[in-house]
């Protein structure tokens, strides 16, 4: 029986939640395609470069939170409604739906003002060109803080709606291992709890008293800080969705079965433990935090890679399990015999291809001495566009071409534009990305609507500087392309009326090595929050001591004007 049909409550609520995300991804997108026009010098009568910063911080705010966090939820919705049989608890998921949607509106309306010349509201210019970074002293309109505290709320909310769920098949199941898909919810969200806490912590405690005048200082260095405790682990907030699209379906999709499912518990439970002290390799060259725990933060960083390693060992297994089930032979001609032509799979294959170029220049990133030269230079884009704008950006796109048939009951339309977007999003982003790597090895700055300095001519070190920037703007181009197809094709599949049989179903194969393979213990959340919070206190305890030991606002700084 298709999904819809079987929870059509919750299917509900997944399109609800998709629709706002696809929204987002749209204007995301367009703002994306003119701040490349813009600073590379192709095109610049869009914006201003003083609107610029206003077209980042949209093109930031809207794609790395709206678009992540509403796909997300929908996707785990769907999730966890399948893996445990059963509709989610209505009105804690839908309560959560309406906070999101909220704070959406109040972020959105504050950068859309700034463009636009809104009146002042509260007493305050209705603008935010605070940029995705949105850490003192740079100062938004409070709407944008209390906005963005909104959206989070509304991912905690959601949350309880995923441990309801449990709690209730949990008390029909005493004895039964957690189903996989759940689990990795599950692990996701405990991770996201212990990680948005710093964000909360600066939003409410700092930001929003700070914006409505209620005190006149904050502490930047603490406020930075307590950014980037959230700023980093909500890299894995995105990619541990994928994850779950890479072990639990992309295996189906190629025709087999995932190779472990006990690996795949093991790789979420690492990321539980150690996406979080790891925020200070943001901070290598901020004064006041002892190297020492920026050392840490590094090694920690680096432990990271095991638990992508690992992902990247089960999940060709499985694909090549699916391979060799479809009949093929050989050490390398078994990657012929995958369906490269059905879109969904294809996307998070060229997902999974490009977040592993995204891993290798990650390293640079996490590497204490040599970060010190890509440090904000237009190389961090370039590494976080291969992350969260592709390895999730293309497999959440690629996946709603399987998932949504299943939340709507209507085949997929426009099926030769489905087969191709995967391919002209990944070319756009190979291009666009190469140049930005290479561009910050020359030392081209990141932030900027002018990447230039009087008297001072950058040197491109493979490559022309003129090259790289047509380079960006091509790749700009095309990714903005791969978004309007993908676009194109959910808006007539959504429109379409629901007729005939479909080929697709949300059934998942049992993993060739199961559950029942695994410890117990990899299922004791108690434990792992436990170790996971301990190592933040580790990391983080003496230094945020020693800012806060002046006392929380000082040294203070006023509000700098954007």
């Amino acid at each position: 029986m298709v999904f819809v049909d079987s929870y059509p409550k919750t299917s509900k609520l997944v399109r609800s939640e998709f629709l706002v995300a696809f929204v987002a991804l749209g204007i995301g997108a367009l703002f994306g395609v003119v701040q490349a026009l813009h600073r590379t010098g192709v095109f610049r009568g869009f914006v201003s470069s003083a609107d610029y910063y206003t077209i980042l911080t949209g093109h930031g705010v809207l794609l790395a939170l709206v678009f992540t966090t509403f796909f997300i939820a929908g996707l785990f919705t769907w999730a966890v409604a399948n893996s445990l049989e059963r509709e989610l608890p209505q009105r804690i998921a839908w309560s959560a739906f309406w906070i999101m949607l909220t704070g959406t509106v109040l972020a959105a309306v504050s950068i859309i003002g700034g463009l636009v010349g809104a009146p002042s509201i509260l007493g305050h210019d209705l603008k935010a060109d605070v940029l995705f970074t949105f850490y003192a002293p740079m100062k938004a309109h409070p709407a944008f803080y209390i906005g963005a505290a909104l959206i989070i709320v509304g991912s905690w909310v959601a949350g309880l709606a995923y441990f309801k769920s449990l709690w209730e098949w949990r008390s029909e199941n005493p004895d039964e291992r957690i189903p996989l898909q759940t689990f990795m919810v599950l692990t996701t969200m405990l991770m996201w709890y212990v990680s948005t806490i710093g964000v909360a912590v600066e939003v409410v405690a700092f930001l929003i008293p700070w914006s409505l005048g209620l005190i006149q200082n904050v502490d930047p260095l603490l406020t930075r800080t307590l950014f980037w405790y959230f700023g980093h682990p909500v890299v894995y907030f995105w990619l541990m969705p994928a994850y779950l699209v890479w072990y639990t379906i992309l295996p189906k999709l190629a025709g087999g079965r995932l190779f472990s499912d006990p690996l795949a518990r093991v790789v979420f439970v690492a990321f539980l433990l150690l996406s979080t002290p790891v925020g200070f390799h943001h901070q290598y060259t901020d004064p006041g935090i002892p190297s020492g725990y920026k050392f840490i933060a590094m090694t920690n960083t680096m432990f990271l890679l095991l638990p992508s390693l690992l992902t990247a060992f089960t999940v060709v297994a499985s694909v090549e399990h699916g391979a060799r089930q479809r009949g093929a032979k050989g050490y390398l001609s078994w990657l012929r015999n995958l369906p490269w032509g059905k879109p969904a799979f294809a996307g998070c294959m060229l997902a999974g291809l490009m977040f592993a170029a995204g891993g290798f220049s990650g390293m640079i990133n996490a590497g204490m001495n040599i970060n010190y030269l890509i440090h904000n230079t237009i190389w961090v884009p370039g590494h976080f566009h291969l992350t969260v704008g592709t390895a999730f950006a293309l497999t959440a796109m690629a996946i709603s071409y399987w998932l949504v048939p299943q939340i709507t009951g209507k085949k997929l339309r426009q099926r030769s534009i489905a087969t191709l977007q995967p391919y002209v999003w990944f070319v756009g982003m190979a291009v666009m990305s190469n140049a930005m790597h290479r561009a910050g090895l020359a030392g081209i700055p990141r932030r900027t609507a002018e990447p230039t300095y009087d008297e001072f001519a950058f040197e491109g070190v493979a490559g022309t500087v003129g090259e790289m920037r047509i380079q960006i703007a091509i790749g700009g181009f095309l990714l903005f392309v791969g978004a309007a197809m993908f676009l194109i094709v959910m808006a007539d599949t959504l429109l379409a009326r629901r007729g005939g049989t479909l080929s697709v179903n949300s059934n998942i194969p049992e993993p060739l090595s199961g559950a029942d393979h695994s410890p117990r213990i990899l299922d004791n959340y108690k434990l792992w929050t436990a170790i996971a919070l301990l190592l933040i206190v580790i990391a983080y305890g003496p230094p945020l001591a020693s800012m806060v030991a002046d006392g929380l606002f000082a040294p203070g700084s006023p509000p700098i004007p954007v």
